[in-house]
């Protein structure tokens, strides 16, 4: 895992981005954004049943695997939003970037690669892309059943309820 300021360049966002200044899995830790290098499927286990996820699915984001609607799947993804559920993505294999908002509104670019584990809170804005090898396999945890419900940022999404509780729990 590398994580940095998103440098806000025009450019493919599956370029790097790095604008040079790396940030620590504690200051993710401070907006709520936790990270676990995990080894082994079993490690996941035990962490899924700790946080009392029960089911998951797997994705692979590539080409090959999504033929035509991979650029707009892609695109789609890297469309800023929030999930009202806590997100949990485990990388299995190649690698992807998961942007979030600092406390000053700033992108954070978190690159994944193989074993890392990422955990975002429910109701942070965020983003997702691969990076130039146009491929990452990731396994996505689920308290319930599957679901995946992006809402895109907008300005009445101030007042839902899961927004509130992650700016009060970790803006304020």
């Amino acid at each position: 895992m590398k994580a940095y300021l998103y440098d806000n360049l025009p450019g493919d966002q599956r370029l790097p981005h790095d604008s040079g200044v790396a940030l620590s899995p504690e200051s993710l830790a401070s907006i709520g954004v936790l990270y676990h290098r995990v080894p082994s499927v079993a490690e996941v286990d035990e962490l899924a049943s700790s946080r009392g996820y029960r089911n998951r699915d797997e994705i692979t984001v590539s080409p090959a695997a999504m033929g035509d609607i991979y650029e707009a799947k892609v695109r789609s993804f890297f469309d800023e939003h929030l999930h009202e559920d806590e997100e949990i993505r485990y990388v299995r294999d190649g690698v992807g970037y998961f942007d979030v908002r600092d406390k000053e509104d700033r992108w954070v670019r978190i690159r994944l690669e193989r074993d890392d584990l990422i955990i975002l809170p429910a109701g942070i804005y965020h983003r997702f892309t691969t990076d130039e090898g146009n491929y990452v396999q990731a396994m996505r945890l689920f308290k319930d059943e599957p679901k995946w419900t992006p809402l895109n940022r907008a300005e009445e999404l101030d007042a839902n309820p899961h927004r509130k509780e992650y700016v009060t729990q970790f803006l304020n």
